[in-house]
This record gives C-alpha cells, sequence and structure tokens, in this order.
C-alpha cells in the first residue's frame, strides 16, 4: 500500500497540486485508519520521504518497566522495545513502525486505499476547477488531442478541454498536434470532473483577437461597441472613437490592412465588416448594411423597432446578402428589425404619408440623402403632390394652431429629428424642457443645445406667465392687512364692507 500511495502522490504532484496538499491529505487518511483500530491517533507518526516514494506509519509510546506497564496503546516494555532498538532504557519514547498490510484488516487496508484515490481525484478536481474558472471569458491556447462524434478535445494542460461540435466553425478543421486557440465558454464542476467548454464561434473570440491586435482599444481610445457573428461566414463589428482624433475603423484594420487581416487569418479567412457605430438608428442602420450602399431609411415603428432601408436596384443582393446573412448580422448588430426594398417595392408598400413622415422625423439625420437618383425624385414628387392634397382637417398632429412647430424655425433638421423622436414637436414643449430632461435624453451636445437656443431666442419672444397680484386692503382703524371676504377686522374688531365702484363713460 505505501509504494501505490506514493505512486498516487508522485503523479498528482506532476498533475500541478500542490504537494504539501497532496501529502497532508495521505497524512489524514493513514491517521483516520489508525484511529479506527486503536481508538486515538494521538500517537500516530506518518513520514513521507523527500522523493515521495516511501511512506511509513509509526506509532509513538513510552519504555515502562514490566511492572509499570498499563497502557498497551502508549506504552511498551523494555524487553519489546529493545527489540527495536537495542538502546532503549525506561523513561525513553520510541517510535515502532508498523506494517500497514499486517496491522490493518484488509477492509481497513481497501478502504484506506479508496478513500485516498477519491481524495486525490477530489483535489485535482477542486485543483482544475480553479485553474479554469479564473479564465473564463478569456482565450486560451491548446493542441488538438482527438475528435469524438464530432466533438474535438483539445488539451490545455492540466486537463482536457472539450470543442463541441456546435461551438465549432464550419471552415476550421484540425489534425493532431494542431494549435488551437479558443475561447473559454463556461467552466463546469461534475460527478466525471471538470468539464471546461470551449469555443470557436463566440463574438467575443473576435472582440478578444482585436484587443490583442490593436493598442488603442487597450488604451481606452477605441471601444468595440457591438458585435454579430455568423461564425465561419460574416462579422460585423461596430466601433465608437473616444476622440475625434482617432479614427475607429481605421484603427482596427490598421495600416495596409494588416491588423484585421491577422484576426481574418485566425478564423481562417471569415469575413469582417468593420464601421461606425451611430447612436442614432437610422445612420446605425445605413452603416449596419455596409458594403451596400443605403439611399434612405425609414422607421416605420419606433416602438417596436422596424425600419425600411431603400437601396436601389442594382444594390438590392448586396444589401440582403448571400442567403439573406448580411441583412440578417445587421439586424442583430441594430437590434432593429430591418426589411430591405427598392424605391419601387417601398413606394408600392402605400405606407399612409402621415404615419411615414412622423416615424422618418424621429432619426432621419438627412432626409434629402440620395434623393438624387430618377426614381427616388420621382417617388418623392409623388408623395408632395399627395400630401399637397390632404385636407387640413384630416391630418391630425395634436399641435393647436396657436402653437410654434420647431420644423418652422431655422433650426438644424438634425436637431429637430432629435428633438421630435423626444415626442418635442413646438417651441412650447421645448419651453417646458430642464436641464434633467436634456440629461435623461442622452443624444444632445452642448453645442447643440446651444444652437437650438439661440435660434428660439433669436425668432421666438418668450413671455413668461405669471399670476396676477391680488390687490391688497387694510384696515381704515388700524391699518391691519384684510381681505374681501372679512366683515370685521381681525385685529380692532371695526366692521368691514367693500363696494365695487364702476367708472362712467366720459
Amino acid at each position: 500500500m505505501p509504494s501505490k500511495i506514493g505512486d498516487s502522490i508522485i503523479k498528482m504532484v506532476e498533475s500541478g497540486i500542490s504537494q504539501d496538499l497532496v501529502v497532508a491529505t495521505v497524512e489524514d487518511i493513514l491517521k483516520a485508519a489508525y484511529k479506527r483500530k486503536y481508538g486515538s491517533d494521538d500517537n500516530a507518526i506518518v513520514t513521507i520521504s523527500d522523493d515521495l516514494t516511501s511512506i511509513e506509519l509509526s506509532c509513538k509510546k513510552m519504555v515502562v518497566d514490566e511492572d509499570n506497564y498499563y497502557d498497551e496503546l502508549n506504552e511498551i516494555p523494555l524487553d519489546d522495545a529493545q527489540e527495536f532498538n537495542d538502546e532503549a532504557e525506561i523513561g525513553d519514547v520510541i517510535l515502532i513502525p508498523l506494517d500497514i498490510n499486517e496491522e490493518f484488516d484488509r477492509i481497513s487496508v481497501q478502504s484506506a486505499k479508496q478513500k485516498a484515490h477519491q481524495s486525490f481525484r477530489d483535489i485535482q478536481k477542486d485543483s482544475i476547477y480553479s485553474e479554469f474558472k479564473c479564465k473564463e471569458g478569456l482565450i486560451i491556447n491548446g493542441y488538438f488531442n482527438r475528435q469524438v462524434r464530432g466533438d474535438i478535445f483539445v488539451n490545455i494542460g492540466s486537463t482536457e478541454g472539450i470543442l463541441p461540435g456546435r461551438l465549432q466553425s464550419p471552415r476550421e478543421s484540425y489534425s493532431q498536434d494542431d494549435k488551437i486557440k479558443c475561447y473559454v465558454e463556461k467552466v463546469e464542476k461534475g460527478d466525471r470532473g471538470v468539464r471546461v467548454i470551449l469555443s470557436r464561434t463566440s463574438p467575443e473570440l473576435v472582440r478578444q483577437l482585436f484587443e490583442l491586435e490593436v493598442p488603442e482599444i487597450g488604451q481606452g481610445q477605441v471601444e468595440i461597441v457591438r458585435i454579430a457573428r455568423e461564425a465561419g461566414y460574416r462579422t460585423k463589428v461596430a466601433v465608437r472613437s473616444s476622440t475625434i482624433d482617432i479614427d475607429p475603423v481605421g484603427s482596427l484594420v490598421g495600416l495596409r490592412g494588416i491588423r484585421i487581416q491577422t484576426v481574418i487569418k485566425e478564423i481562417e479567412g471569415e469575413k469582417i465588416d468593420v464601421l461606425n457605430f451611430d447612436p442614432n438608428p437610422v445612420n446605425f442602420i445605413m452603416n449596419a448594411l455596409s458594403p451596400a450602399q443605403v439611399i434612405d431609411v425609414v422607421v416605420t415603428d419606433r416602438l417596436t423597432y422596424r425600419a425600411i432601408a431603400i437601396v436601389d436596384e442594382s444594390q438590392l443582393s448586396l444589401a440582403i446578402g448571400k442567403g439573406g446573412l448580411n441583412v440578417k448580422l445587421a439586424k442583430k448588430l441594430c437590434d432593429w428589425n430591418i426589411d430591405v426594398k427598392t424605391p419601387a417595392e417601398f413606394q408600392a408598400m402605400n405606407i399612409p404619408t402621415d404615419a411615414r413622415d412622423r416615424a422618418e422625423a424621429f432619426f432621419n439625420d438627412n432626409p434629402e440623402a440620395g434623393l438624387e437618383e430618377d426614381g427616388m425624385v420621382a417617388a418623392q414628387a409623388e408623395t408632395q403632390t399627395v400630401e399637397q392634397n390632404v385636407e387640413e382637417e384630416e391630418k391630425d398632429t395634436g399641435i393647436s394652431a396657436d402653437e410654434i412647430e420647431l420644423s418652422e424655425l431655422p433650426i438644424d433638421k438634425n436637431i429637430v429629428h432629435k428633438l421630435q423622436f423626444h415626442d418635442v414637436y413646438t417651441v412650447e414643449e421645448y419651453v417646458n424642457l430642464t436641464d434633467e430632461d436634456f440629461a435623461a435624453f442622452g443624444d444632445f451636445t452642448d453645442e447643440e443645445r446651444k444652437s437650438l437656443r439661440d435660434v428660439i431666442l433669436q425668432y421666438v419672444d418668450i413671455v413668461e406667465e405669471t399670476e396676477e397680484d391680488e390687490e391688497e386692503y387694510v384696515c381704515p382703524n388700524c391699518g391691519h392687512p384684510i381681505t374681501v371676504d372679512m366683515t370685521e377686522c381681525p385685529n380692532c374688531g371695526t366692521g368691514l364692507s367693500f363696494e365695487t365702484v364702476e367708472e362712467s363713460e366720459e
């Protein structure tokens, strides 16, 4: 038994488990077996050699005269002690080695072996779990080991990680000892050990690959805001910069594309689109549909996040992408339901003009963009004709005749659209806004607010409503303040009466 346990100790230590922890576990197991037989382990001594190959169990006893020998557990007669040590004398304390196989019954020995192996497995499990749990959500390197029913087992050091088939990129294949860079999806501890779940399809893999290649990300100058990925086919990355001096797209692409090509090579040639993030959904949707050129984006329902992207006939297939992949990734990236239409298809949808214009005004930064296209010019002319023929009573704008619409003033259209998105359409509604309201909107710069305020002050006379001051009266006798509803002075008791004096016409 000692030699087998010694072999197990060496294996545990070689696997990376603390030697002190393993030795302490062995000592506890042997002392527990000793205690079960003798009732106490106070005098049990476990000795393990420095090279871990030898383990001894001894008991510590005091040498006594045979006539005074009473405690078999802690004492030994002199004659018996001298069989172990010729120089033993009465009063000495000696260590008496025990043969575990002879000292304990077979069941106790087997139980100790099983407990030792189980303890080693638990120690190993806890050690591996602690090692890899802190790596959850990070990238690690490993080597292809084997493949079983579509799942790849990767050697990642002290254990094997599993790369399930569902988390493998369809572009990739591996052979023995190929290096694999994986994202640690999850680390689980179960009855059969620790499972380290790896992924090659996670968008976070792309994010961290860029973080390794682009120092501006680590410095906080460039931020990857969102990623949408269809592993093996295409990835869209939305970025923004914390300063106008840095081009976030250029930072990720790198000089002559060297940075993005390094990431593309790591994911086996998967296409990557890097685009600017924009807090305005209209602009963001336009960017997200790249490489297609979008003429316009019409918001049809801002509450359910639905929009229509209008593209030229020649750009339709590019905007949709093979198998609908491009628009699918754009939807995922923007978190909007996007329909792609040509100008003719859009007009055929016959969206009510007032509803379309109101929804469009929430986001559209540049409603005139792309209208030089012949089809869109004709469509716009037709729309304008219809709008001019609509009777005023049929329009339900919710704005009274005595209110001034912001769109009637020479305010930047982008600012007007932002205000309309927040249900602010008139000067009167703007005047009632507070600094807290603008802070809650979150999409107005200080320059935009100053520009808006300057235009309002220049073109609108804002008159603050004040309540008319109530006329004050005093008692004619004592001068105490009184009101028209009093019949006597509350101070001196003088009777009071009020008369209305009408001015006569001359």
